[in-house]
């Protein structure tokens, strides 16, 4: 398949956008678009390239990369999004966009063994203070975004326009609770319905 096009099934599948991706290059806003609708650059050049592969954790061979070239960021390391979103650990945080600005950097290795999937997963930021002292404002989140079956555990979740941070657990019935850690917070009866469960949270970062 021809890298272009190969790039631009990426972004769709990822949902990011290829500006947002431009300035993760540290190039201006059109950069990639140009690259894709006129041919200008007439390929990628090798860090870009690299960058890109390790963002959405493909061989840099589906980007116009030598099978040589591609062996590094295949064998080592995948590059996580970091969305330009906040999950709530409080009222609640209304985010109207969800780009991807920079990226983690992990172990293929380290993924593999966690059984997570590389083109699954993304990183958010904690605001508030209602899952403290589990999860402290500011610190960065590792979500699982994959199918799969239901299980208590902590979760970034969309309620209304606002994503929130919680444990959530299933009370029976459809219906789930968001519990907070912090007990000033009261726990949340909800509806299946009434959420979204954007992703399991299995990692973390922050300061001590």
């Amino acid at each position: 398949m021809d890298p272009r096009q190969r790039l631009s099934e990426l972004v769709r599948e990822k949902g990011t956008s290829l500006a947002s991706l431009s300035r993760m290059l540290g190039r201006n806003t059109t950069y990639l678009q140009q690259y894709i609708s006129k041919g200008s650059p007439r390929k990628l050049e090798e860090d870009d390239r690299r960058k890109l592969a390790r963002f959405f954790g493909v061989p840099e061979t589906e980007l116009g990369a030598s099978q040589e070239k591609s062996y590094e960021a295949e064998r080592d390391w995948v590059e996580v999004p970091r969305l330009s979103v906040e999950a709530s650990a409080g009222p609640g945080a209304s985010n109207a966009a969800e780009q991807a600005f920079d990226s983690f950097r992990f172990s293929r290795r380290w993924l593999r063994e966690q059984g997570l999937r590389p083109g699954s997963l993304s990183a958010v930021r904690v605001i508030g203070d209602s899952m403290e002292p589990l999860l402290r404002e500011g610190d960065d989140l590792l979500v699982d975004m994959s199918d799969r079956p239901f299980r208590d555990g902590i979760f970034v979740v969309r309620l209304d326009d606002s994503l929130l941070v919680k444990r959530v657990t299933s009370q029976g019935g459809g219906r789930f609770s968001l519990l907070s850690q912090n007990l000033s917070y009261p726990p949340l009866s909800v509806q299946g319905e009434q959420i979204e469960l954007v992703g399991r949270v299995v990692w973390k970062s922050g300061k001590l």
